[in-house]
């Protein structure tokens, strides 16, 4: 977590000193940094948590990263106010800033003490080869113990909601907001519009990771499937005003064209970013509770798994969304959406009937066969 830390924090200083070249080459790196990031973090997470608590810590890890959309939005949006060309003293203030702020959070990372592997089910004499296994040995071994999870049923089916979350990231933070700045008739500066929307795509994102924070309690009863439902009917919901909002050419360039709604709705736009938002929280929070919840056992691959996934989707959509109009970009989210909730559901009410059969532990997620079996 420390050193993908890092990548973020030199990245941003890069915008410092513009040049294509090292855009290119931090992006990069930034990439490189983000995948041990997220798989550090979700470990830890799952480290850190049991069955009664890993939903109550997943909402509350989510509403606190959130954050940073939330009041980063905020920030960006009063600096760049009413500015037609932002100047290098504007830019270099808000660089300034958000590098010190990510500075600061490589401090607190430092500070975190070390948890111990809970990974319930692994023998002593399993976890001292894992130990032992140091440098290349230690990787090869952590690759294919992660091959082996994703060739399982349950992680495959998991993959199509992996899939989905990759997509529609790519949608609301690249594709949703220059697509109502590209909108002109949907308000005189639409450019305005725009940091509003990533404020309300910040606060559908703290308010879902606080909520299922605070019921984490009724979602550890009722289980993982009617969040995940629930954030699948509000991106349904979602889509479908943005398509009766938005011209089907916004993604590409400034257009007087219109959709369904003349004039664009300036307010469905923001109650469509904030459901993007709220949507999204209910897929990860869940995600990330099963992936520290059930898979603990193997959390690093689990997370690994994920995160590659996710970032794959979201490279295939940032391809396709400079080629597709927006309504087959959102006919591809609606049917991804479908599929990938389908594909969760199925796996938590497989969960849920193992839980039943063996309720001392439903933790132990054996990675060595095709299909989850749960040890005692």
């Amino acid at each position: 977590m420390l050193v993908g830390s890092l990548t973020y924090t030199l990245f941003m200083v890069t915008f410092l000193f513009p040049s294509n070249w090292l855009l290119y080459l931090m992006s990069g790196v930034l990439g490189a940094g983000a995948a041990i990031t997220w798989t550090g973090q979700g470990n830890f997470l799952a480290r850190c948590s049991d069955l009664s608590s890993i939903s109550r810590n997943s909402g509350i890890f989510w509403a606190l990263l959130q954050c940073s959309m939330f009041f980063g939005n905020i920030f960006v949006y009063y600096q760049f106010q009413a500015k037609e060309h932002i100047d290098a003293d504007t830019r270099n203030v808000v660089i300034g800033v958000l590098t010190a702020v990510a500075i600061l959070g490589i401090v607190f990372l430092a500070a975190l003490r070390p948890m111990p592997d809970n990974s319930v089910g692994t023998s002593e004499a399993q976890r001292q080869e894992q130990q032992n296994r140091t440098g290349w040995g230690s990787a090869v071994y952590a690759f294919k113990s992660a091959g082996k999870l994703f060739i399982t049923r349950d992680m495959l089916l998991l993959s199509v909601a992996f899939l989905y979350t990759g997509m529609e990231l790519s949608f609301f933070s690249g594709v949703y907001g220059p697509s109502i700045g590209f909108t002109k008739k949907i308000h005189t500066t639409p450019k305005e519009i725009v940091g509003l929307a990533g404020i309300c795509i910040g606060a559908g994102e703290v308010f879902g990771g606080g909520l299922f924070g605070i019921l984490a309690k009724k979602t550890t009863r009722f289980g993982r499937d009617p969040i995940v439902i629930a954030g699948y009917v509000i991106h349904m919901v979602a889509f479908f005003l943005i398509f009766l909002n938005l011209p089907d050419n916004a993604p590409f360039k400034d257009t007087e064209d219109i959709s369904y709604l003349d004039p664009p709705r300036p307010w469905v736009a923001l109650l469509c970013a904030f459901m993007l938002g709220l949507g999204d929280a209910c897929m990860n929070t869940q995600i990330y509770s099963m992936l520290g919840g059930v898979y603990v056992k193997n959390s690093v691959g689990a997370f690994a798994l994920f995160k590659f996934t996710q970032s794959t989707a979201a490279a295939i959509s940032f391809f396709y969304s400079s080629h597709l109009g927006l309504r087959a970009q959102l006919g591809i989210l609606v049917v991804f959406g479908t599929l990938g909730t389908a594909c969760f559901c199925i796996v938590e009410w497989a969960v849920k009937r193992r839980q039943r059969e063996s309720p001392e532990d439903s933790r132990t997620v054996s990675q060595d066969s095709r299909s989850v079996s749960y040890d005692k």
